[in-house]
């Protein structure tokens, strides 16, 4: 591990060689704080909704009215968790799809560095993390914030994990792969590693 003014530094584990303002695809995961089923509650392999849940869905389908450069796909909320494919499209010309997934872990804004076990994450918003209107990490910040803060006005306490997760999504077969993944995830809910009887990892 490096040191930086005598203070040992923690790795960035995001792709270094990935611009993330500009365009891409990419599979994102918020979890709550301890896995804690705020979202509502699965029944028959249907997701129903409780009023956090329902906050959670509301502004999430609302991220492209505040960053125009936003397009939404396939997503789902989950008791504990969201899944969604965020696309950030600035330019007509699609930027060339990565040859293989990277797989990166994703800390939030001004939310500090933690580490876990085997995975360092960092810290958004550095100098070297391009801070500006439109990388991925401002947008889910954002989107995190506007969802506690309405929740909050009804009395709906909770937390977010610090960090969120994140896949590039290289090719239409990853795509393919993913969004199905996402539309199944409610009908194995007993079996998602996010699942209350699963340990944390």
């Amino acid at each position: 591990m490096k040191k930086f003014q005598n203070k040992y530094r923690i790795p960035s584990a995001r792709a270094q060689w990935w611009d993330y303002g500009g365009d891409g695809a990419y599979f994102v995961t918020i979890c709550t704080a301890h896995r804690e089923c705020y979202f509502g509650t699965i029944a028959e392999s249907v997701m129903i909704l409780s009023d956090l849940g329902k906050i959670v869905q509301k502004y999430w389908l609302e991220i492209p009215n505040h960053f125009s450069h936003i397009k939404l796909d396939a997503f789902v909320v989950m008791p504990n968790h969201f899944h969604g494919i965020i696309i950030i499209e600035k330019s007509a010309n699609q930027n060339d799809m990565v040859e293989t997934p990277v797989i990166t872990i994703v800390e939030t804004p001004k939310l500090g560095v933690s580490t876990d076990t085997d995975t360092a994450t960092v810290k958004c918003g550095g100098k070297n993390d391009r801070w500006h209107k439109g990388v991925l990490g401002v947008v889910i910040n954002q989107y995190k914030r506007k969802c506690t803060i309405e929740s909050r006005k009804s009395n709906l306490n909770f937390g977010w994990q610090s960090r969120f997760y994140d896949i590039i999504i290289r090719d239409q077969e990853s795509y393919n792969t993913i969004s199905a993944y996402i539309k199944n995830n409610p009908a194995k809910w007993e079996d998602d590693k996010f699942h209350p009887s699963k340990p944390e990892t």
